[in-house]
């Protein structure tokens, strides 16, 4: 894997040290996080942050286990860090950092107090909502470490304070239960109970969103470490809280060597590879109901259309193609009127996209061709072929196929369906009403699909065969714009704003086109020309911008607060994702595009360690936004590293 290391001159310094964050998850949607110094600069940084029935509802429970050591001399040493909202940063103990490690996934600091050396790693117990944090001495000593226990249970989009009832503790052996929902046990507890006011975020204020909260500080364990090697353990959980589970050195041991046999299973070809196989591990989870897939993290659940655009890089290409078996089985369980469930992270069953359900076509599709599974194209067969049908009889918001040219068309006043669907108070910023270039690249991808799937179990591909004649030629003949590139959307309807004709054609530069020319059964031949384009236009060393710098309406900072991020979030902003299909087209086309990943790669030492961000600005340098850690731009810079 690769050495992500940084030493006293990033770990000390909070605007480099803190803008590097670490991750560690539990395979249920649960996690703990933070940053290279020790700050939290979110409302979701903790120790233990808990998922609820689905990914998405998760609770923060431990924020934090802050050190102070006792030396040899008497005199003690806080080695934790926060920011307050008076602008104080205290205590500073990220200014004694020597160094931080991400090492086989588990991060590790290390601070030195003159020949003391004390190292902390934290980890998670596989399948539990179990966090481990460990001290060790590694060098001087004797001394006492003091590990103040910071605690909250809230939800993890909002804040608790002080002007509301405190956590309700009790006290049971080795530690306490807070609010009847985690325990904490370790060396020593000395019961506390009182508010720390006004903790700032940082990360929040940035993003527009309450910075401030309250902590409680529940107490304190404390341990003697006489010599290098001794250990202080502290576990902290959140399910069967009548029983303890293993130590925390055991819990990281074993975290471990589960990594290690995760990344041997994807038998990765180089270092980044291994570093990206297990960055795909933190995504796929395990719930009542079979894996799943989070979107990003620290704070998206589970989104069909994510999921679907990042099954091969997290399934087939490391490994877990029996994983993503059992995943397809489950989401066309979900089908209702040919429509694939998109998310239940709103509250409830949603079945809104136009693109999620035909992306499932295209996974089922690359599922059987990567294993062979006949078993399972003859099991979903059926559904796919009511798939097609549902399209074509018309479905939820108008999707339905144009019997005039055998194209998808879609769209409802106030809707969003595609894959960009951002809304600033209620509004789409990119509705794309009518007919999307990539929602007909992949319908007609789809549709080549379910006959190549008949044809192979050796059953009736249904209307499927005839449908993609006509909507294969339609697409030949219609999308290509006189600019040289493809329509972005075809006939939009008057209320767009393109002008006054009712049938209006949106000529607009964005990367959508891309799957004309990367999909398997792409409805394009292979074309550098306009390739050529869209990649001077498009493309920047983390992503594709999400629209031409020089187009009307180009926003090139993904910065500020939520309707200001909401404009720009695919108005110019960057996405790592789309240089998954800009390298499957640019390869198929002959261009070289050997050096295109270069800067996607060196970004997994920059923000979300070991993995990719979910966005970054359109404007150079760049910086990267949205989540640190996003599934489909990890799993497509994972699937075009290995073709």
């Amino acid at each position: 894997m690769l050495d992500i290391t940084f030493g006293p001159q990033v770990c000390g310094d909070l605007t480099a040290g803190a803008s590097r964050e670490w991750l560690v998850t539990d395979g249920r949607g649960g996690y703990a996080m933070g940053t290279v110094s020790g700050l939290r600069t979110r409302r979701y940084h903790g120790l233990l942050v808990v998922a609820g029935a689905a990914p998405a509802v998760r609770k923060v429970g431990l924020v934090s286990l802050d050190p102070a050591v006792t030396l040899p001399s008497g005199a003690q040493v806080r080695l934790g860090v926060h920011e307050w909202s008076s602008g104080a940063v205290d205590p500073p103990g990220h200014t004694l950092l020597e160094r931080f490690d991400l090492a086989d996934g588990i991060p590790r600091w290390r601070w030195r107090i003159g020949d003391v050396v004390i190292e902390r790693e934290v980890a998670m117990a596989y399948g539990s909502p179990c966090v481990a944090v460990t001290h060790r001495l590694i060098s001087g000593g004797p001394v006492t470490i003091t590990l103040a226990a910071v605690t909250t249970w809230r939800d993890t989009h909002g804040e608790r304070y002080a002007d509301a009832p405190p956590p309700r503790m009790e006290n049971v052996d080795g530690g306490t239960v807070v609010e009847g929902s985690f325990r904490l046990h370790g060396p020593d507890w000395v019961p506390a109970g009182n508010w720390w006011d006004g903790v700032y975020h940082r990360e929040e204020a940035a993003r527009g969103l309450h910075a401030e909260e309250d902590l409680w500080y529940a107490g304190s364990f404390t341990a003697t470490l006489d010599a290098p090697g001794a250990v202080a353990e502290v576990t902290a959980w959140a399910e069967h809280l009548e029983k303890l589970p293993e130590p925390a050195a055991a819990i990281v041991g074993a975290a471990r060597r589960r990594h290690r046999a995760v990344v041997a299973a994807a038998k990765p070809a180089d270092p980044v590879d291994a570093t990206l196989a297990l960055a795909a591990d933190a995504f796929v989870v395990h719930s009542g109901t079979g894996p799943d897939v989070v979107a990003g993290y620290p704070w998206f659940g589970a989104w069909s259309r994510d999921t679907m655009i990042a099954y091969e890089g997290l399934f087939l290409a490391t490994g877990r193609a029996d994983e993503g078996r059992e995943l397809l089985r489950g989401y066309a369980a979900t089908l209702s009127e040919g429509m694939l469930a998109n998310t239940a992270d709103t509250g409830h069953v949603e079945y809104n996209t136009v693109d999620g359900t035909l992306w499932f076509l295209h996974a089922v599709d690359r599922h059987v061709a990567a294993t062979s599974d006949i078993d399972l194209a003859a099991e979903l067969l059926p559904a796919l072929r009511e798939v097609v049908a549902a399209h074509l009889r018309g479905t939820r918001y108008g999707i339905r196929v144009d019997p005039s040219d055998g194209l998808l068309t879609g769209g409802a006043s106030g809707e969003a369906l595609t894959w960009m669907d951002a809304r600033v108070y209620g509004v789409p910023i990119t509705a794309r009403e009518g007919k999307p270039v990539e929602v007909n690249a992949l319908w007609v991808n789809g549709l080549a699909a379910v006959s190549e799937l008949a044809q192979l179990v050796d059953a009736d591909p249904g209307p499927a065969a005839a449908t993609y004649t006509q909507a294969y030629e339609s697409f030949r003949t219609r999308y290509p714009a006189p600019s040289g590139w493809l329509y972005d959307v075809l006939d939009a309807p008057a209320h767009y704003p393109l002008g006054a004709d009712p049938h209006q054609d949106d000529d607009a530069l964005r990367p959508n086109q891309l799957l004309a020319w990367s999909l398997p059964y792409a409805p394009l031949e292979p074309d550098p020309a306009p390739l050529r384009k869209i990649g001077t236009a498009l493309l920047t060393p983390l992503g594709l911008r999400s629209l031409a710098s020089d187009s009307a309406g180009y926003l090139g900072r993904h910065r500020g607060g939520p309707a200001r991020r909401d404009g720009a979030y695919h108005q110019g902003t960057v996405w790592p994702w789309l240089l998954g299909p800009y390298v499957s087209a640019g390869r198929r086309a002959g261009m070289d595009v050997a050096d295109v990943l270069t800067g996607l790669t060196a970004h997994l030492r920059e923000y979300g360690l070991g993995s990719v961000s979910e966005t970054a600005d359109g404007d150079p340098p760049h910086g990267a936004t949205g989540c640190p850690f996003q599934a489909w731009s990890v799993a497509e810079l994972l699937r075009v590293r290995q073709v």
